[in-house]
């Protein structure tokens, strides 16, 4: 048996979601108008469920804090060029690490973070 993982956010607006999330070049592989709304996406083997959440007041919403999604590429600095060619905002730009691997980062619309890493 073949195991994979897939991760489910619940954004506020899963249009928006799905327009940022093809802009990294995820392909969308599912949709449905719901209600609750829901899109799958997916880049390589990695998948991503994109479920509306229940309306909460936006003072109240606290952004996701603890967990970063770490998305292995073969070249991270191409990838950081495709991003900002299409005009992605970097939270961190692309960095050595001195344990052998370079990465960059990418905040969603819902606060959701991305870290997008290589060996070199």
């Amino acid at each position: 048996m073949t195991e994979r993982l897939r991760i489910e956010f619940f954004p506020s607006d899963v249009d928006r979601s799905v327009a940022f999330y093809e802009l990294l070049g995820f392909e969308v592989t599912g949709r449905s108008v719901g209600p609750p709304a829901y899109a799958s996406v997916k880049l390589g083997d990695v998948r991503i469920g994109l479920c509306e959440a229940a309306p909460v007041d936006p003072a109240a919403r606290t952004l996701p804090v603890g967990t970063e999604i770490v998305i292995e590429v073969d070249d991270v600095k191409q990838r950081r060029d495709e991003f900002v060619g299409r005009v992605v905002v970097l939270a961190a730009d692309l960095v050595e690490r001195e344990w052998g691997l370079s990465d960059f980062r990418v905040t969603d619309p819902d606060g959701y973070y991305l870290r997008f890493t290589s060996h070199r």
